[in-house]
């Protein structure tokens, strides 16, 4: 991490969480410009396509905390300790 943004880190977390979520938004919304068209396009369809298969029961949503907790056992479970 540069010295620059170290900095911006350490100022950003100054910030109430509203202001943070407002930072980054946007800093989101400026990397989501570089993105290009066809891309973007593509990424448009999938989401579209993944919406209509929880919708049609083709898939389930999980909560993120549960799914970030599969998540971690099988990468522990494949890179076990030792």
């Amino acid at each position: 991490m540069t010295q620059t943004v170290a900095k911006i880190l350490q100022e950003a977390e100054q910030l109430t969480p509203e202001e943070r979520v407002e930072l980054a938004d946007r800093l989101l919304e400026s990397l989501a410009q570089t993105i290009p068209s066809e891309l973007a396009q593509a990424q448009i369809a999938e989401v579209r396509r993944r919406i209509a298969q929880v919708e049609d029961g083709e898939d389930l949503l999980i909560p993120g905390k549960e799914a970030l907790a599969h998540v971690r056992r099988s990468i522990a479970s494949s890179h076990p300790k030792g």
